[in-house]
């Protein structure tokens, strides 16, 4: 592909997006498979150039004064330093985009008067900025910058297979530069955070030896000290990244209950438990979870994945106001669902891969006025009873990560039990 075919496409991928709610990565990896004369190179540049998009929306929106896909193309190409004469000669038409009209032409030699506002600056839709200032007060810019970088690629060593010595080795054999990450004692990281599709392919990974997982998750699974022998709940399972986490914990015994109102995402759990050597995993599909006791409610609640905005940051350009609140409606309800299903004091491990308070603190509190028999313990003391150290950064009443705090994704758990 030319470098004007490749511009179109990127175009025509963010054109498709912004009609779809498939992960940009997933929708990406269709686009190319209709499409199969574009090459590695060209697959990689087009996806970074989209991604670089979403993670600078805001930015290249300002500068071009408008969101359309092309100018948002546009505004890629103004950071990378080109210049009128450079972008026109890619707005060529034929396989690459039309040219350039006068109004673009225009936006390209005159960059707007003055700063840019603080939501154009930190990369967040404006009608989180009170919400963030709850979340971080002055530290909200610092924050949201670290969101805009890249994430590295954590790995969770799978123990009922390997140490996490073993695995380091054998990414080494595989040719992967990997290091002991900084906080979990099971997670490795691969720093420059490529290479996912390829360690995917490779023996380790197809020997079930370590499951992609960020280290705040991982920590998340900790905290809940799973037992071996006991029976646990993981409501709102979905794929089953952390179903196979707790099943590792509880070193393969006891009964581990997998449920999701989605049956087709639980369906990928049975192949991934026996690449990890899992036979525990009960699968539950539907709106109600089982309606028995259990010594272990864990809720990964569904959230406006704020906390991965490296990962993905198409999603903070997809959130609402009126979604925020259908979220927060739907975290009620299932903390609601897991408090009937904790037996005796067993605890409530209550997690989301978000940083905002209105899907955490307040979630917790609102959870607590509505079952005054339940009180919050802490996860210090919680990390120190499984893990047997000093807690981590971030580690307190609750777990609370972000890139900038903690070198992770963003992250909360918080642990409520029935009162002694």
């Amino acid at each position: 592909m030319t470098p004007s075919a490749r511009l179109q496409a990127a175009i025509d991928i963010l054109e498709g997006l912004d009609k779809s709610r498939l992960p940009a990565d997933r929708f990406i990896r269709e686009f190319f498979r209709a499409r199969r004369y574009a090459g590695s190179k060209d697959r990689a540049a087009v996806a970074e150039r989209v991604f670089d998009v979403f993670r600078h929306r805001a930015a290249f929106g300002w500068r071009m004064g408008g969101e359309a896909p092309r100018a948002l193309a546009i505004g890629s190409l103004l950071r990378e330093g080109m210049d009128e004469a450079a972008i026109s000669a890619l707005f060529s038409g034929g396989y690459g985009p039309p040219p350039l009209s006068d109004d673009e032409r225009a936006a390209i030699v005159a960059a707007p008067a003055g700063e840019a506002p603080a939501p154009v600056r930190g990369e967040y839709p404006a009608f989180l900025e009170a919400e963030l200032q709850r979340a971080f007060g002055a530290r909200t810019m610092d924050e949201m910058l670290a969101m805009q970088s890249r994430a590295p690629i954590d790995l969770r060593v799978n123990t009922l297979k390997a140490t996490r010595d073993d695995v380091l080795a054998a990414l080494a054999g595989e040719g992967f530069a990997s290091e002991v990450a900084r906080h979990s004692p099971l997670a490795i990281r691969i720093a420059s955070g490529e290479g996912s599709a390829a360690l995917g392919r490779g023996k380790a990974f197809e020997s079930g030896l370590f499951e992609f997982q960020d280290e705040a998750a991982q920590i998340a699974v900790l905290l809940a000290n799973a037992r071996p022998g006991t029976r646990v709940l993981d409501l709102a399972a979905g794929a089953g990244g952390k179903t196979l986490a707790l099943a590792a914990a509880m070193q393969n015994t006891g009964e581990l209950t997998a449920h999701d109102i989605d049956e087709g995402r639980l369906k990928q759990i049975g192949p991934r438990a026996e690449r990890a050597g899992i036979t525990i995993i009960l699968t539950h599909a539907g709106e109600t979870p089982p309606r028995r006791p259990f010594d272990l409610v864990f809720l990964d609640a569904p959230c406006s994945g704020s906390g991965t905005w490296r990962r993905q940051p198409e999603n903070k350009w997809r959130l609402t106001q009126a979604r925020l609140a259908e979220l927060n409606a739907l975290q009620d309800k299932l903390l609601d669902q897991a408090a009937t299903r904790a037996a005796g004091n067993a605890p409530v491990v209550y997690a989301t891969c978000s940083f905002l308070p209105c899907e955490n603190e307040d979630r917790v509190a609102a959870f607590l006025t509505r079952h005054p028999a339940f009180a919050v313990r802490s996860a210090a003391q919680a990390w120190r009873e499984s893990v047997g150290s000093e807690p981590p950064p971030g580690v307190g009443e609750f777990f609370k990560a972000t890139p900038l705090s903690t070198g992770t994704d963003g992250f909360f758990t918080a642990i409520l039990a029935r009162k002694s």
